[in-house]
């Protein structure tokens, strides 16, 4: 990729603080912002520990990377050794992702004894789990970005949902402190990869024949419940008999297989349905589908899948839940249908087979998803939100 001219802004020295980079969306969306960030000019380092998934695509992308040590207890190595970075570097921004890093963050930079801005993001529709951070993270902190609009209800308000099957649902009460320091950038996806292209080989690769039409989940499906998938195969068993031409797929990996491939001949769905594993080459993936299914079940901060699935000119069925409306809002080809309502998933599954998608429509849509939540998009918002913790002061 070329270099993105950004001549309003000065150059700033950010650190992008990451214990995880086992992947998911947390570590994709931390690196690539970071990318996006020394193509706009700045300074960019990410640290974290080596020989883990999302280290070898760091240095492949040619961002500069620290290594850290093995944490220790409490973190306390791991935090020494980022505080001595920050110091030797001259590090202007700090910048926290997962919310296992956040009081390790603000506790770097305080043993640092230097003053750069402490930046946290809040990826997941929940307030941080203890009481102390809930009480006090706010006030240690310089600002803190939510994904999406609903991250920041749930922070600023809280969220309860008391009668939600789904645990993790109940309860999400809201930070304390001030309110003004919670600002919303939505997360963003690459439209350059994700966008409309020719996907046959893909299809053959999954054993899609042309004249199927092929809904799919893409995502981890963890025990106990995934994301969804279970309830999709239940859909998808309802509708399978009236359209025969139909395929169900379930793309990713997870500890559910088991369960997900007894649900599969229980249903009497053997050859209409099955696990793709995970796939290496996603644009092509989403553009092998005929209509993304996406029926969450729990919390759920801000879904990229959603925005490649539109980018690339595909529609969108998806839980009526948390931030999911605002990403499908992006490319507004799709429904929103009840968490965990089989009966709606399955009509609305029914209502878009065999809708067919214009080159043009497909080529608006992405262009839509474009102009609102590309990483270049992203970027540029997050770039512009540190010079203004600075003031705009070179």
């Amino acid at each position: 990729m070329t270099p993105i001219a950004d001549t309003t802004a000065f150059p700033l020295r950010v650190l992008h603080l990451n214990s995880q980079l086992t992947g998911g969306g947390t570590d994709d969306q931390c690196v690539k912002l970071a990318h996006g960030l020394q193509r706009l000019g700045h300074q960019v380092w990410l640290t974290g520990p080596a020989e883990r998934e999302f280290s070898k695509i760091i240095r492949d992308l040619g961002i500069p990377f620290h290594a850290t040590p093995p944490e220790g207890p409490l973190k306390l190595r791991f935090m020494l050794d980022v505080a001595r970075f920050i110091r030797r570097e001259k590090i202007q921004i700090v910048h926290g992702h997962h919310g296992s890093d956040l009081w390790p963050t603000v506790l770097a930079v305080r043993l640092s004894g230097r003053r750069p801005k402490i930046v946290l993001t809040r990826h997941l529709a929940k307030s941080p789990s203890s009481w102390f951070s809930r009480l006090f993270l706010l006030g240690q902190c310089d600002a803190l970005i939510a994904v999406s609009n609903f991250v920041a209800r749930v922070l600023r308000e809280g969220v309860y949902e008391p009668d939600s099957p789904e645990p993790e649902r109940r309860r999400r009460p809201p930070m304390r402190g001030d309110h003004r320091k919670i600002h919303v950038i939505h997360g963003g996806i690459d439209t350059e990869r994700f966008r409309p292209l020719e996907a046959s080989a893909q299809r053959r690769t999954w054993g899609l024949e042309p004249e199927h039409f092929a809904f799919g989940v893409v995502g981890g499906y963890q025990l106990p419940r995934g994301k969804g998938q279970r309830e999709f195969l239940q859909a998808a068993a309802k509708i399978h008999p009236q359209l025969p031409r139909t395929r169900f797929l379930i793309v990713g990996r997870g500890s559910m297989e088991d369960v997900l491939r007894a649900d599969i001949q229980r249903l009497g769905l053997a050859g209409k349905a099955w696990l793709t594993g995970q796939c290496a080459d996603m644009p092509a993936g989403m553009n092998a589908l005929d209509c993304l299914v996406h029926p969450q079940i729990g919390t759920e901060a801000f879904p990229g899948v959603v925005l490649e699935a539109q980018a690339c000119g595909k529609p969108v069925i998806a839980s009526a839940l948390d931030g999911i409306p605002e990403a499908v809002t992006a490319g507004a080809y799709g429904q929103l249908v009840p968490p965990e309502d089989i009966n709606a998933l399955a009509e609305a599954m029914r209502a878009l087979t065999f809708q067919s998608v214009s080159k043009e429509a497909r080529a608006e849509l992405n262009r839509k998803v474009s102009a609102g939540f590309s990483q270049e998009v992203n970027t540029r918002k997050v770039a512009a939100f540190y010079q203004l913790l600075f003031g705009n002061e070179k």
